[in-house]
């Protein structure tokens, strides 16, 4: 990203309490990044990338796939989780790792030099995906690998819903529109692939319920509270209502009863042969 070029909008937000749920989050999700890794044959020797990598991403995973004789670039435009991520792979000893400060939309690499570009709950908070996607089709070298793996905020279900629960869903779209993303980025994340020219695409979706006691359970609250300042900011609730909701959400949550499932859309495309 050069001098004067606006950040991509990160529609969480960038505190500490969020970076540490990103890096909870790598590992709540490691399970369906190894099987998106599997659908794409992820194997040693392979140059792999994932944009957006944030504090952790699919680093540690990646760089197990490839070896010793691949090589991983992990990649953020946020200079805190880039400074994370680096201790991470300073820490776990990852040799076949680099990580490196960038925007996703325009790296700034060599085309055509990986042969898996990967990004991970990045197109769904950021304006304009397929600007991504372009970057990473750009990125593949023939043949190689595109994939990816978003949620989709309206596929999240709380069962017996709460008047909590209905706010909180409008307050997350509102955001995610006002800040250019979009919620639905799940459900559409095969067809970006398909716009942007790849090819052999496969998509699966993957629905998760969290019981009580599970690391998610709360997830779509904790959210909410990143997204606060935000919020507020744009006088789309107040800091009275935002505590009253997250109150009474977590309230909910404690019936052993109350449903939620969450939604994952994983999909994946080959970049067409030259």
């Amino acid at each position: 990203m050069t001098a004067g070029e606006a950040g991509p909008v990160y529609a969480l937000g960038a505190d500490a309490p969020e970076r540490q749920r990103l890096r909870q989050q790598a590992k709540e999700l490691r399970a369906h990044s190894e099987a998106l890794l599997d659908r794409v044959g992820a194997a040693p020797g392979w140059r792999a990338i994932d944009l957006g990598c944030g504090p952790l991403g699919v680093l540690d995973i990646l760089s197990e796939r490839v070896g010793p004789s691949g090589s991983v670039i992990g990649l953020d435009y946020d200079p805190v989780n880039v400074a994370m991520a680096r201790d991470f792979v300073g820490e776990h000893r990852l040799a076949n790792v680099e990580v490196m400060e960038s925007d996703a939309r325009n790296t700034g690499l060599p085309e055509s030099s990986f042969d898996l570009v990967h990004a991970r709950t990045l197109l769904i908070n950021l304006p304009e995906p397929a600007e991504v996607v372009s970057e990473m089709v750009r990125l593949a070298r023939p043949g190689g690998w595109v994939a990816a793996m978003e949620p989709d905020v309206r596929n999240m279900v709380c069962y017996p819903p709460i008047p909590a629960w209905d706010r909180m869903q409008e307050l997350f779209e509102q955001s995610y529109v006002a800040d250019g993303a979009d919620p639905l980025m799940g459900r559409r994340l095969s067809s970006l692939l398909w716009d942007a020219g790849l090819v052999d695409i496969g998509v699966e979706p993957r629905a998760e319920a969290f019981p009580l006691g599970h690391s998610r359970r709360t997830i779509r609250a904790d959210i909410l509270r990143a997204m606060r300042p935000k919020l507020i900011q744009r006088g789309m609730a107040g800091e009275q209502e935002l505590g009253e909701i997250d109150t009474a959400f977590r309230k909910h949550l404690e019936n052993p009863r109350t449903l939620l499932c969450q939604s994952l859309f994983m999909a994946w495309g080959r970049k067409p042969a030259a």
